[in-house]
C-alpha cells in the first residue's frame, strides 16, 4: 500500500517551500497538479524532475479511482494545488477521503496557506474563528452572509479584486459599517499589503485604491452586548491602518 502525501506550496515567496515537501516531490512516483504549467515552474525552480499529472476540481471525480489503485498498488502520490494547502478552496478533499475509504495512509505536510497569516496579521481575535472560503457569487450569497449576522467568532473569507469593493459593502450592510475588518492582499509577495479599520473605511479605501491580488477578508466576530457598551463608552479607535 502507498501514500498519498498533500503538499503545500508557497503562496508567494519561493522560501516558503519548505526542504521536507521538496524532498517529497522528489521522492514520489508522481505528483498530481492542479496546474501542470504552474506547477512546471515550481518543480523547474527546486530542480524536481518528477512526472506531473493534471488533477483538478473538473476532472478529479473521474481520475480519483485510478490514482486510488495506483496508491494501493504500492506507488506514493503528491498531490499540490496552485499555491497553499490542497483542499482549502483547491483540490483535495475528494481525493483524500477516496483514498482513506480505501484503506491509503493520506498526511499532509504543514506549509503555507494564506488565511493564517492573514488572520494572525489582522489585530483581530484569533483563538477561535471560522474559515469560510469564497462565498457564493449568486445563488445562497446572501443567505449564508445571514448566516453570519450574530457569529461570535472572527471569520475569513478569500475574495477577487473584481469583487472584493461589492462583498466589503455586502459585509457591512449585513453587520454594520462600524465591524472591524482586515484585508491582506498579495501574502508573501513583494507588495503585500494589510489594510486594517471598519468595514466602511476599508470599503472607501478600496473604492479609492483598486485592489490587485489575491486577497483574504477577516472580519471580526459579533461583540457581546457588554463588550459592545464598553466600546462606546471608551471610544474606541477606528483609525484606517496599512
Amino acid at each position: 500500500m502507498g501514500t498519498l502525501y498533500l503538499v503545500p506550496t508557497p503562496v508567494g515567496n519561493m522560501e516558503d517551500m519548505t526542504m521536507r515537501a521538496v524532498r517529497i516531490l522528489k521522492e514520489a512516483d508522481l505528483v498530481l497538479a492542479e496546474d501542470t504549467r504552474t506547477s512546471g515552474i515550481l518543480l523547474k525552480h527546486f530542480e524536481i524532475k518528477n512526472h506531473l499529472m493534471s488533477h483538478h476540481k473538473f476532472n478529479e471525480h473521474g481520475t480519483a479511482a485510478g490514482i486510488v489503485e495506483r496508491l494501493k498498488g504500492g506507488q506514493t502520490i503528491a498531490l499540490i494545488s496552485d499555491a497553499g494547502t490542497p483542499g482549502i478552496s483547491d483540490p483535495g478533499f475528494y481525493l483524500a477521503r477516496e483514498a482513506i475509504a480505501a484503506g491509503v495512509e493520506v498526511q499532509t505536510l504543514p506549509g503555507a496557506t494564506a488565511f493564517v497569516p492573514a488572520l494572525v496579521s489582522s489585530g483581530l481575535p484569533c483563538e477561535r474563528f471560522t474559515f469560510e472560503g469564497f462565498l457564493p457569487q449568486k445563488k445562497g450569497r446572501q443567505t449564508r452572509l445571514e448566516s453570519l449576522r450574530h457569529e461570535p467568532r472572527t471569520m475569513i473569507f478569500y475574495e477577487s479584486p473584481y469583487r472584493l469593493v461589492k462583498t466589503l459593502e455586502q459585509l457591512a450592510e449585513v453587520f454594520g459599517p462600524e465591524r472591524r475588518a482586515s484585508v491582506c492582499r498579495e501574502i508573501s509577495k513583494v507588495h503585500e499589503e494589510s489594510v486594517r479599520g471598519t468595514l466602511a473605511e476599508v470599503a472607501t479605501h478600496f473604492r479609492e485604491t483598486a485592489p490587485r491580488g489575491e486577497i483574504v477578508v477577516v472580519v471580526a466576530g459579533e461583540e457581546p452586548v457588554k463588550d459592545k457598551k464598553r466600546n462606546r463608552q471608551t471610544g474606541e479607535d477606528s483609525t484606517i491602518t496599512t
